[in-house]
């Protein structure tokens, strides 16, 4: 069982991005389809932050295709600094694997630990009988390249 505290704050998180309204700038980098499955994968992706955000974790992103729609939204500069202060209650930045600050590389772990503390996020932010989607989405919209690793699924 999760203390109460948590708890509230993942509820904070859930509804914040139930109420995030994506326009259609969010997807020029993003032409994968369907879009509504790119969408999906998005909302599981920043529901996933926040657990990590509560328990001051770094993930890693399974999908390329969520990660074209995150820079999408992160590009509607005010409409994600609105998002992250709702939900997080701070900025959420974006540090791709190369780009961290120094020192910062060595606690985010490597690629394979973060993309399992996405997983852990998950089991936190999962709803009662929710398939998660941002494992195989990359295989299941067509991304070149798939990132997924379906056997966190």
């Amino acid at each position: 069982m999760l203390p109460r505290t948590f708890s509230r704050r993942i509820d904070r998180v859930q509804s914040a991005v139930d109420a995030l309204e994506l326009p259609p700038a969010v997807y020029k980098t993003c032409p994968f389809q369907p879009r509504d499955l790119v969408e999906a994968g998005l909302r599981q992706w920043l529901r996933c932050c926040g657990a990590a955000i509560l328990d001051r974790q770094i993930i890693g992103m399974p999908s390329s295709a969520v990660d074209e729609a995150w820079h999408g939204l992160i590009l509607c500069t005010e409409r994600y600094a609105a998002f992250c202060r709702a939900a997080y209650g701070r900025f959420l930045h974006h540090h791709p694997q190369g780009g961290e600050l120094p020192g910062k590389a060595k606690r985010a772990g490597s690629m394979h630990e973060q993309l399992h503390r996405t997983a852990v996020a998950w089991s936190f932010v999962a709803r009662p009988g929710e398939e998660c989607v941002l494992w195989d989405l990359d295989v299941r919209v067509g991304v070149p390249e798939p990132w997924g690793r379906m056997d966190h699924a």
